[in-house]
């Protein structure tokens, strides 16, 4: 028997109410909640940095008499973030590191008849478990579901990293799969037997039954029906009920799918041995104002939007996601690359975080057919890509994943600087990058070239993209230029992008950072602090920016038009440029009701000259879809398009930038050729980053090349306003001001 326990919780950040962590619990001084719940749902995303990391607790009472007789009784947490203490009636019953994976305990000889629960929940900073340098926000709380598991003496494997002590391989072999089961049990008295049944759909096509103590079946599906990605995700249904002859013990339902694929270096992603293309988008799992304590219908929603985008593939970022969410993922047929926290910033004390994070990983997700790679690390060379212990730390990664799961592939995401000739770069079995050409630096057309000249050193290590994108809030212009943050960029951005990197085969997957909008409480960019923005759609889900519609028509089959720069009204231009996105092969733009003209392209992008006279509505044809927008004319530029900086702004003319002398309107790059811009910005990171356990060090800009590089493409004053998300505190109006004024004694080369 399993019950869900989310309801009638008790918490609070007061440690004073907890005493031996056992609490009589006084209602008027604990704040009612129900689970999922994080205490960061609005301060780790308003920005500064500056969320609540610590120590809280949640209390709740327990009857031994809701139990029932069961022999043993189990809590179940499928994710508190990021360490936590489970008390039973003052007793220690747990201890867990990892915040978002399942972990249980064992409670029987704890119970009293009444028992109170406390679970003290830790998201500090500490130095050994991961993650905790990232450009995201680490929501603290019991933020997924929290059950009663009550079980007999003798039951599937309740203990092992999390799982649910059963696996199943299946291997294709010509039109037949073979199919192998083995379960885990404890308590076992050696009479107890597994029946194992296999269905499709209603039908039983095999079954078995095999003492609990081998536990292990083998069967063969005849003309096995294959999972098939999107084009026909077929699942069967594995039944497992333990039995002592007289009564069920234990029982486990599940579903599987039957596919074999390869992952080619000139041929990209190869699933049941036809070339299926991975393009698809990242996920982060917060929302707006809720965090990360999602219910199904939020993880359901992001499945569908993703789905009608028309990705084939889903990087799950940066972490283990929602059991709810894999399946529905293989029941959608996404190829899903699955990861551990393991980022930004290798702590030497961290390194059996990691193995017990992917164990847990591995365990606890081996049966969902979607799941294909499994992730080692994402930018761990920050500091660096030759640090020994880094190296090893990824073999060990690397030879476990092969270890525990023989039908899948490793991979990593890999920084954008990190030296492509390092030995850290050949130890998965494939890898991917995260570049930025075109918004952190260089520009949209540099992308493809780089993944050529990557390919041609390595032409047996299969590479995709793990990261590209840019960033869009509610602004607007018809001249869009990078790092302005407009809709209107972001979506050329992606237009370029598109154009490069579909068009590269050998690229094994490509993912778009990201699909949504998400939480990084230390950001302060776009003006709207505390998120990244680089989202294809808003945080809240409500609203799909024009990028989305560029990929929709790429990927999607569903017949559909969008006409771009809806939320782009008011426009000073006698003549507009209007991008219409359809997948299909001809576009008719009217303009009240005149038409501009038919189009065709076979990159799925089309260009209007508009006159822009008064008040003008569009409608776009192609085939039997149908969009309108509206412009109108103005005189003068509607500066609400125009991006206005929260907090301490700095305003292009506050800068000083005399003639012949550097500024931080230059680039980064061009200061740091100096000795004296060198020593100044090694001066501003050692005071910036003192006390800080930030993902760059100053060292970072005098030893690190492709950092400085990588780096060197940004303005100064872009690069001071993102120290939050290396790990420093933010600079203020005065402190830019005043490193502005220490540049402007520095003459220009």
């Amino acid at each position: 028997m399993k019950f869900n326990w989310n309801d009638s919780w008790f918490f609070t950040k007061d440690a004073a109410l907890v005493s031996e962590k056992h609490v009589a619990l006084n209602v008027s001084e604990w704040e009612s909640v129900t689970l999922p719940h994080t205490w960061n749902a609005l301060d780790g995303q308003d920005g500064g940095n500056d969320y609540y990391r610590g120590t809280c607790y949640y209390a709740k009472r327990l009857a031994k008499a809701d139990c029932g007789n069961a022999e043993e009784v189990y809590i179940e947490f499928e994710g508190a973030n990021s360490s936590a203490d489970v008390y039973v009636n003052g007793k220690l019953a747990v201890h867990h590191d990892g915040g978002y994976s399942t972990f249980r305990a064992n409670i029987t000889d704890l119970l009293e008849e009444e028992n109170e629960i406390v679970v003290a929940v830790d998201n500090a900073p500490n130095d050994r478990v991961y993650p905790q340098m990232a450009d995201f926000t680490f929501y603290g709380g019991i933020y997924r579901d929290v059950n009663i598991i009550c079980v007999p003496k003798a039951h599937f494997d309740l203990d092992y990293y999390g799982g649910p002590g059963i696996k199943v391989t299946p291997v294709v072999k010509g039109a037949d799969a073979n199919v192998e089961v083995v379960s885990y049990f404890t308590g076992l008295t050696g009479n107890e037997t597994v029946k194992y049944v296999i269905r499709d759909g209603e039908n039983v096509i095999a079954e078995a039954v095999v003492s609990a103590a081998e536990g292990k079946a083998d069967f063969v599906i005849e003309n096995a029906h294959l999972w098939n990605g999107r084009k026909d995700p077929f699942l069967y249904t594995l039944e497992a009920v333990l039995s002592d002859g007289e009564r069920e013990l234990d029982s486990r339902s599940m579903k599987f799918g039957c596919r074999y694929f390869e992952i080619d270096p000139e041929r990209g992603f190869i699933l049941n041995g036809e070339e299926y293309p991975l393009r698809g988008v990242s996920r982060h799992q917060d929302r707006k104002g809720i965090g990360n304590a999602l219910l199904p219908e939020h993880h359901k929603e992001d499945v569908e939007l993703i789905y009608e985008v028309g990705a084939t593939t889903i990087r799950l970022a940066h972490y283990q996601h929602n059991q709810y969410f894999y399946d529905l993922c293989d029941e959608k047929g996404f190829v899903l690359w699955a990861e551990i926290p393991y980022i930004s910033q290798h702590m030497p004390n961290g390194r059996e975080n990691t193995i017990s994070q992917m164990k847990e990983l591995i365990a606890q997700n081996y049966n969902h057919p979607s799941i294909f790679v499994w992730g080692l690390s994402n930018e761990i060379t920050m500091k660096g890509a030759d640090d020994p212990d880094l190296l090893e730390n990824h073999r060990i990664l690397n030879d476990l994943c092969h270890e525990w799961d023989k039908t899948r592939l490793t991979t990593m995401a890999i920084v954008s600087m990190c030296p492509i000739e390092s030995e850290y770069v050949s130890i998965p079995d494939t890898v991917s990058w995260n570049h930025y050409f075109g918004w952190y630096g260089g520009d949209t057309s540099m992308n493809g070239p780089w993944f050529d000249a990557f390919h041609k050193m390595y032409p047996n290590l299969p590479v995709g993209v793990s990261e590209y994108g840019c960033e869009a809030l509610n602004w607007h212009n018809s001249n869009p230029e990078q790092g302005d943050y407009t809709e209107e960029y972001q979506a050329y951005y992606h237009e370029e992008l598109i154009k490069q990197l579909f068009t590269r085969k050998y690229l094994w997957a490509t993912h778009v950072w990201n699909m949504f909008d998400f939480g990084a409480d230390a950001r302060a960019e776009g003006g709207e602090d505390g998120q990244n923005h680089k989202g294809l759609m808003t945080f809240d889900r409500a609203y799909k920016k024009d990028a989305f519609y560029a990929y929709k028509a790429w990927l999607s089959d569903e017949p559909f038009v969008h006409i771009c720069g809806k939320r782009y009204v008011d426009r000073v231009e006698d003549v507009t440029k209007v991008t219409v996105y359809s997948n299909q092969p001809e576009v008719e733009l009217f303009a009240n009701g005149v038409s501009l003209g038919k189009q065709t392209s076979d990159i799925h992008f089309f260009y209007f000259d508009v006159p822009n006279v008064g008040a003008t509505e569009l409608v776009a044809k192609a085939g039997a879809c149908e969009d309108t927008a509206g412009i109108v004319k103005v005189a003068e530029f509607n500066n609400a398009y125009r991006m206005v900086e929260t907090g301490d702004v700095l305003n292009w003319f506050d800068i000083t930038a005399p003639e012949g002398y550097y500024s931080i309107n230059d680039k980064a790059g061009d200061v740091l050729q100096t000795l004296r811009g060198k020593m100044l910005f090694m001066e501003l990171m050692t005071k910036a980053l003192s006390g800080q356990k930030g993902m760059v060090d100053a060292s970072t800009f005098s030893q690190n090349a492709d950092m400085m590089s990588f780096l060197g493409g940004f303005t100064v004053k872009r690069l001071l306003s993102m120290m939050g998300t290396m790990g420093a505190k933010p600079l203020t109006r005065d402190q830019m001001l005043e490193f502005n004024a220490k540049l402007n004694k520095i003459k220009k080369k």
